[in-house]
């Protein structure tokens, strides 16, 4: 069983920058690969990241070369920086781990970038 909180949402302007946390408590997840999701208003949820448990990372094109996903295993955190945010980049971020037949996700936090 894993909980995950995500926390370091907020409010920024376009161009500012803001790191998000995803923590996890109930077991270790440092042999598990972790992802971050992003939810807008009317649109499906997607993958904005993903983290290995040895350190590879992935992408989507609309976040490449702005935003860093990274990952603290003695933590139990997984962090995802974000900068040249854009009005677009507005959604709810999950932390997301995948372990056999489970699938656990986090509550979300809100991201707003106003233009």
């Amino acid at each position: 069983q894993v909980q995950f909180v995500e926390s370091g949402g907020g409010l920024v302007q376009a161009g500012g920058s803001l790191r998000l946390s995803c923590a996890a408590s109930g077991s270790s997840t440092s042999i598990n690969a972790i992802d971050w999701y992003r939810q807008a208003p009317g649109k499906q949820r997607e993958l904005v990241a993903s983290i290995s448990s040895g350190g590879t990372t992935n992408y989507a094109d609309s976040v490449k070369g702005r935003f860093t996903i990274s990952r603290d295993n003695p933590k139990n955190t997984v962090y995802l920086q974000m900068t040249s945010l854009k009005s677009e980049d507005t959604a709810v971020y999950y932390c997301r781990l995948r372990r056999g037949i489970f699938d656990y996700w986090g509550q979300g936090t809100q991201v707003t970038v106003s233009s």
